[in-house]
């Protein structure tokens, strides 16, 4: 008589169940602009493809930031991890807020820098077992 039932989760946790990060998608983004085996002075892409790849970053932190700060959530309070991991979420944060400065490589230099944070989540989406 007295079952107690757990809430029904958030309509965007339930969004996040139904439709998961793509993080193969995600990586895929980042290795245009990161790719390891580029030179460290590889040209950046034509300034149309910069562009259409700076919002597709800026749609993959969006999309991940919350999925993460939910699993980081769930860390111990006094864990080093969860600590790390907020940390990115917030300088991932900045660099939505920041727009391309000439004098940190333009726009160019914008976009490694948001695929950098991106980057940074995936490596902690995937320790703290946000992949699932």
């Amino acid at each position: 008589m007295g079952s107690s039932t757990a809430p029904p989760p958030a309509a965007e946790e339930q969004d996040q169940d139904l439709y998961p990060p793509d993080i193969a998608k995600m990586r895929q983004a980042v290795n245009v602009l990161l790719d390891p085996d580029a030179a460290p002075d590889a040209l950046p892409p034509a300034p149309e493809k910069l562009d259409t790849l700076t919002l597709q970053l800026r749609g993959h932190l969006q999309r991940l930031m919350p999925e993460v700060e939910r699993s980081a959530r769930k860390l111990p309070k006094n864990s080093v991890t969860r600590y790390c991991v907020l940390a990115c979420l917030g300088e991932a944060r900045e660099r939505l807020r920041a727009e391309p400065s000439q004098r940190y490589g333009g726009p160019a230099g914008h976009a490694r820098r948001l695929a950098r944070a991106l980057n940074a989540l995936l490596d902690h989406h995937e320790k703290i077992g946000g992949h699932r």
